[in-house]
């Protein structure tokens, strides 16, 4: 191998991608895996979205734009042009089924890549009622059996002659799922992956030691809420809710007699989803809409209607948790992350409300880079993305170029101060010089 083709190789493992196409929001991060694993992010974009209602397009030019608008973000932020991305996926039209598997381990008996692909293509085939009007999303291991070892989550390097064990497959809507790809392709993307977004929250959240004790991730965004349920270090249940921090916003809008917006800075600024945090009563200073007179509103009135939506979101995943039949092996608790936990209170009564132990989650893994700007929950998602192209090496090849490459050579890029001439991401700096210099090579 030349050192054109070392460099292509190096730019292609250890750079990602994270697309994040949200009910309210749409989020991109660029990210660089250092060499202890950690994730070293290099520019980040969002923009506000109304071409989704409940994680599923409603909108096609809308959610184009906002996807336009926020890689534009990340471009400037990282001096990276984006061509290939993993984008999550979620909905009720979202489903997972688990199935078995059995093969013969190859004659040397000694597991290997090969008898663990044979292990989830046979698994997959293994669905008898997937019809036309869905397809895979992906194949999740969840538990391998070597002979009569139990218990595996990396059987490769085991002796053995039969491997048996399950897997959780995530299918979605055929037309729903091409919307998404249609949204990000005429973006002028292209798809190196879809994620299920459960799955990707999840692995942004998690501590090793939660996903093995048994742990519950809840992610309220702004149309669905997402729960998934994590076993002995296995993804073993998930379900999307209806219900989430937009229906928090559209009772204050109606019970405050107010515009949306005004409603969802009320939630922000002025919010708690728990009435057992006593606080100072206050009358809230409200703007009338359309010219119309201001107007005051009490606090706790507020708290009371914010509670009642939070409340019923969280009995639903409390149904949901007993349904499944594993909240009796959720040890660890509960992680809320996702916009909608970011109200205060919410720990609190979802303590109440699940009988579990809370906390809330934070993008885990992260180091160098702008790591402040993405330490909040409403990047879980795509942080999840990132890591997951990372871990199951989903990059594909120009999957970005430096924006002063020969590909887009007339693309200049204007991520300067004005005022200083100086570079606004030097975190992105050092992997930008070398970028370049892998390109006076070619």
């Amino acid at each position: 191998m030349n050192n054109m083709q070392e460099d292509r190789t190096m730019l292609k493992s250890n750079i990602a991608v994270g697309l994040d196409i949200g009910t309210t929001k749409v989020c991109v991060v660029v990210a660089e895996r250092d060499e202890l694993g950690k994730l070293n992010v290099l520019g980040k974009g969002r923009a506000s979205s109304d071409g989704l209602q409940r994680a599923t397009v409603v909108n096609i030019n809308k959610t184009v734009a906002a996807i336009r608008a926020a890689v534009a973000d990340a471009e400037r932020e990282s001096s990276i042009r984006i061509h290939g991305v993993n984008v999550g996926i979620s909905g009720a039209h979202v489903h997972c089924i688990h199935s078995n598997s059995e093969i013969s381990i190859n004659q040397t008996g000694i597991v290997n890549d090969s008898d663990v692909k044979r292990f989830l293509e046979k698994a997959r085939t293994n669905i008898r009622y997937l019809d036309i009007d869905h397809e895979i999303i992906h194949v999740i291991p969840q538990e391998f059996i070597v002979d009569d070892q139990e218990g595996l989550l990396d059987p490769i390097g085991m002796a053995g002659t039969t491997m048996r064990g399950s897997a959780y497959i995530v299918v979605g809507l055929r037309t729903k799922i091409r919307n998404i790809k249609q949204c990000v392709e005429k973006a002028g993307l292209e798809i190196s992956a879809l994620t299920f977004e459960p799955v990707a929250s999840g692995l942004a959240v998690m501590k090793e030691s939660e996903k093995k004790s048994g742990v519950v991730v809840i992610d309220i965004g702004g149309g669905t809420t997402e729960v998934a349920i994590y076993i002995e270090g296995a993804i073993r249940y998930s379900e999307v809710i209806k219900v989430a921090a937009n229906d928090v916003t559209h009772d204050i809008a109606h019970g405050v007699k107010a515009l949306y917006e005004v409603a969802e800075e009320l939630k922000i600024n002025h919010g708690c989803a728990y009435s057992g945090l006593k606080a100072e009563e206050e009358e809230l200073l409200i703007d009338g809409i359309e010219g119309r007179p201001q107007k005051t509103f009490p606090r706790s009135s507020l708290t009371m209607i914010i509670e009642a939506r939070m409340m019923e979101i969280f009995e639903l995943v409390r149904d949901s948790l007993k349904r499944s039949g594993y909240y009796e092996y959720i040890n660890a608790g509960a992680i809320i992350t996702g916009g909608g936990s970011l109200v205060p209170g919410t720990e609190e009564l979802a303590h109440e409300v699940l009988g579990l132990d809370i906390r809330t989650g934070y993008p885990e893994g992260v180091s160098g880079g702008i790591k402040d700007s993405v330490n909040n929950p409403i990047y879980a998602t795509v942080m999840g993305l990132v890591a997951y192209s990372f871990k199951n090496n989903l990059s594909v090849d120009h999957s970005f170029t430096p924006v002063s490459g020969p590909a887009d050579a007339e693309k200049k890029s204007d991520a300067k101060d004005d005022a200083t001439g100086q570079e606004q991401n030097p975190a992105g700096k050092k992997i930008v010089e070398r970028i370049k210099k892998f390109w006076e090579q070619l």
